[in-house]
């Protein structure tokens, strides 16, 4: 059983949005309030802004030319392509990463180019470039090596592989480490100093996209880009929103473009690495939505690399066989089960050790390690004390004298900023705003712990306490029908900037008792009601509340709205974010 959550109830906040302006895009673009509301609280406040969010066009994508470095990297695989040469595919051994690979890898043979690829060993390799690079560029006689989702700060290993006559053009989408940049023939990068790329947010699949993208018209003959190429592109659109959602970029601009086509794509899609992944998913044959990838897909593709080897993953997304696909699949859906006993077992562990560091003003930062945690899991765990004890945290993996770490932040706050006051404490480190990965000797865990707070204390002096629960509209339970929910779809897919609707529901009453469910009682089944109207509810993680309930009370809830599909068949449910349970709780 999981140790009990430190946090207090949040505190509710309604969205400030303009009623003005969401009165407007109702009658402009005759909308549902409500999706007015939503659009307006997204900041789509305009009507030609909020009309492309709901139809997002494939024209409206950027030009891959665009890109700082396109040229160069084109140049140079058109040079490998006509003199045969090896080209290795070097990835993460992450859900962008491997999808990225995937992705280029399909291209490269379309065109009929020689390829191998590589993915690092999270344990024996660590993250990104190293000696195991060169290793494998020397193993298939690679001259040119791409990279996919790493190598924007791997000046080293990449001057090793020059000195070999190995080039290397980098793809990725990592923030640049202060310092210098790698000597690689080309490194496509949209936040690199120098870029005027117009969206910088882009996944590390969508750049090795673009990338593919750039090659299709460059091989193909004419001004357009050849129709076998044109249909490639369409389909390769499906790695490419998986690794968006799961890599939990912006969903705006191309992002929200490219998982919105992508989706499509994989629902269309007869690859049969995918649809064995989408059929072990019981995802396949209905409409996909954003949470799909996020909590099915994303993790089984995650799971090899977390527990063992990305292996397994990639040759799942490359499989030709179907028979051999859905092997592969069942063999994911395992080690993903693996993982979450994992973590269930760390995130207890982490949580109690981080009881010693509980004083939010001597550690604004929740820093823990310990001896034989799994290095796999402890980003899944980090994110998980996160939302218990609401301050950013880094949790490590020590395996003796050394570890390797992985950090999560709160909205607002950069964890990657917090990191660099720690540079010092760390032998490598990199990431994003909300995502961070580390390595570092044990006896320095403690310096990192008081370097980031310090600068946790710069940065945020009044203290990094979770935000509220900020909730995008009030809405009668007896409004929230079928009808409206086809309407909130066109916002799909929903994922970081473009959130699920919170909906906040007054004076609704259970309509039966509680019931406590899940493999280990954790969860509440609840159905409400408001009137004759009933709504199947579920609050995950929150069965230790059932005793604040009681038939007849006044229940006050704050829910996201989603549809289940259960045996063919597909129902509206609501998922609790909170409740309140007596008189009419305050919002400010």
């Amino acid at each position: 059983m999981s140790t009990a959550r430190t946090t207090t109830r949040p505190t509710w906040t309604l969205h400030a949005s303009s009623r003005a302006a969401a009165g407007a895009l109702s009658r402009e673009l005759d909308l549902p309030p409500l999706v007015a509301t939503l659009l307006a609280n997204r900041g789509l406040t305009a009507a030609d802004a909020a009309r492309e969010h709901l139809a997002p066009e494939l024209s409206r994508l950027h030009d891959p030319a665009r890109l700082p470095g396109m040229e160069a990297a084109l140049e140079r695989l058109l040079a490998a392509l006509a003199a045969g040469e090896t080209i290795l595919v070097h990835g993460d051994y992450d859900v962008d990463g491997i999808s990225g690979s995937a992705l280029l890898v399909r291209m490269l043979r379309h065109i009929g180019a020689r390829v191998a690829w590589h993915l690092p060993n999270r344990f024996t390799d660590g993250y990104s470039f190293g000696d195991h690079s060169v290793a494998r560029a020397l193993e298939v006689g690679a001259t040119l090596l791409v990279s996919v989702d790493n190598g924007t700060s791997s000046v080293k290993t990449i001057a090793e592989l020059a000195a070999l006559s190995i080039d290397t053009v980098v793809t990725d989408h990592h923030e640049p480490t202060p310092g210098e940049l790698p000597a690689a023939t080309a490194i496509v990068n949209p936040k690199l100093a120098e870029s005027d790329y117009p969206f910088r947010d882009l996944c590390g699949a969508a750049v090795a996209f673009k990338l593919a993208w750039g090659l299709a018209q460059a091989v193909s003959e004419g001004e357009r880009t050849r129709a076998d190429l044109r249909e490639l592109l369409v389909d390769l659109m499906g790695y490419v929103a998986i690794a968006t959602i799961c890599d939990v970029v912006p969903l705006v601009d191309e992002n929200r473009i490219l998982a919105r086509f992508g989706l499509k794509a994989l629902e269309a899609t007869r690859q049969p690495g995918l649809v064995a992944l989408l059929q072990t998913c019981n995802l396949a044959g209905r409409a996909l939505r954003g949470e799909d990838l996020g909590f099915q897909v994303g993790p089984r593709i995650n799971a090899a690399g977390r527990l063992g080897s990305a292996e397994r993953a990639m040759e799942v997304l490359l499989a030709d066989d179907p028979d051999h696909a859905h092997s592969l699949a069942r063999e994911l859906d395992g080690l993903n089960l693996e993982r979450k006993r994992i973590e269930r077992e760390l995130f207890d562990q982490a949580l109690v050790e981080a009881q010693r560091f509980a004083d939010p003003e001597r550690y604004p930062v929740t820093v823990v390690a310990g001896q034989g945690w799994h290095q796999g899991v402890v980003g899944i765990v980090a994110a998980r004390l996160v939302e218990a004890l609401g301050r950013p945290a880094i949790v490590i993996g020590l395996d003796g004298k050394s570890g390797r770490g992985s950090a999560r932040s709160l909205p607002g706050l950069s964890i990657l900023e917090l990191m660099h006051a720690g540079a010092g404490e760390m032998t490598r480190y990199g990431g994003h705003a909300q995502a961070a990965g580390c390595e570092l000797d044990a006896d320095a865990v403690d310096g990192l712990r008081e370097a980031v707070g310090e600068r946790a204390r710069q940065l945020a002096p009044e203290g990094t306490a979770a935000p509220p629960l900020e909730i995008d509209a009030e809405l009668p339970l007896a409004s929230m029908t079928e009808e409206l929910m086809a309407q909130i779809d066109r916002l799909e897919p929903f994922g970081e900037c473009n959130g699920r609707p919170i909906l906040v529901s007054y004076d609704t009453r259970l309509a039966e008792p509680p019931r406590v469910i899940g493999a280990d009682g954790s969860h509440l089944l609840l159905r409400l009601r408001s009137g004759d109207h009933t709504l199947k509810t579920l609050g995950f993680g929150m069965a230790e509340r059932a005793g604040e309930l009681a038939m007849g009370a006044p229940l006050h809830a704050v829910y996201t709205p989603r549809w289940n599909t259960f045996r063919g068949q597909t129902s509206l449910e609501l998922v609790l974010e909170d409740f309140r349970v007596g008189p009419r709780p305050s919002v400010s």
